[in-house]
């Protein structure tokens, strides 16, 4: 007897079990209804405002593109000087002045006056003649120096026969209240003159 009611307790088990495994499944149908249906939406939805997007894009006012400039073919030019019209770049000074040698005013026969190329600079033929400042004078075997100041701040020692400022400048005497030089300058006709300058104590 008890063994019947096993059995029977087992199917009615077993039909239960049954029904349990077929909800399961409908369950289980509907969601990936539910999800395919909520995708496609998605899907169609996101495709809908794309096209609108590009609809709109089309029915906008396109913007122009400036053409570009003409080129223009080059044009050749010829080149013709004349001294009475424009300067032809292969005439040199000597060739318009003709009456000047350049090679004399090196060799001395106009004066025997130019620049010496081959002389070492000094320091303050670095600075234009008018920034230098005569600062005093001292006597050291039996010479007369005079003290100058450069625009760098320091006060320089010269004599007789040192160069100062930037045209050759080259003293000839220290007093007690001035320095002289002589200056070497353009003539304006391709040759050299010498001239006077001097810096004084009292120049500020």
């Amino acid at each position: 007897m008890s063994k019947m009611r096993f059995n029977m307790g087992t199917a009615e088990q077993a039909s239960s079990g049954g029904d349990g495994g077929s909800m399961v499944r409908t369950y289980r149908n509907a969601s990936y209804l539910c999800a395919v249906l909520m995708l496609s939406a998605c899907s169609s939805s996101g495709i809908s405002d794309l096209e609108t997007f590009i609809a709109n894009v089309k029915a906008e006012n396109p913007g122009r593109v400036e053409p570009l400039p003409e080129l223009k073919p080059f044009e050749k030019y010829t080149y013709s000087a004349f001294l009475d019209e424009i300067k032809d770049p292969f005439i040199t000074w000597e060739t318009i002045n003709p009456k000047v040698d350049r090679s004399k005013i090196a060799k001395g026969s106009y004066g025997d006056i130019f620049p010496d190329g081959e002389r070492s600079r000094e320091t303050l033929e670095s600075y234009p003649l008018e920034t230098l400042t005569m600062m005093g004078t001292l006597e050291y075997s039996n010479e007369n120096w005079g003290l100058i100041k450069a625009p760098d701040g320091i006060v320089y020692r010269v004599k007789g026969g040192s160069y100062i400022g930037q045209n050759h400048g080259k003293i000839s005497k220290v007093d007690g209240n001035n320095i002289f030089l002589v200056e070497i300058v353009s003539d304006g006709l391709g040759g050299w003159k010498n001239r006077p300058a001097e810096l004084s104590l009292n120049d500020e």
